[in-house]
């Protein structure tokens, strides 16, 4: 009796997932209805793509300000001198050029790469 009624619970589940179950319908493709021509819709898109983020923290503020007493030229000097030093930011900033001390030959050296790159068996 043990085993019936558990078919039994079973059957019922299956029947109560079954009867939730349903597929959706395709309504095809959605037909848009619109009165603007093409070009005011295009008029209208320029000016929302030109104009301020609403959402932002600046919005509607305008153009900001900065006073600063240092002048156009010095500063694009200093950003400058900034890009074409090195990155401080990077690993092994101030340690210099690294030289290893190495006893193999340059030349066997640049042939052995040369072959790899070809996809040539090397001798070991």
């Amino acid at each position: 009796m043990n085993t019936a009624s558990k078919l039994l619970s079973g059957f019922a589940l299956a029947i109560l997932a079954a009867a939730g179950v349903h597929a959706e319908t395709y309504e095809g493709v959605t037909q848009v209805t619109s009165t603007q021509s093409r070009a005011a819709v295009r008029a209208e898109g320029v000016m929302t793509a030109r104009s301020g983020d609403p959402y932002s923290d600046a919005a509607g503020q305008g153009v900001t300000r900065v006073s600063s007493s240092v002048d156009r030229a010095s500063v694009r000097s200093q950003g400058v001198a900034a890009a074409h030093s090195a990155n401080p930011y990077a690993e092994g900033y101030g340690q210099g050029v690294t030289r290893v001390e190495s006893s193999v030959d340059r030349a066997s050296m640049r042939l052995q790469a040369r072959a790899a790159a070809r996809g040539d068996r090397l001798p070991i």
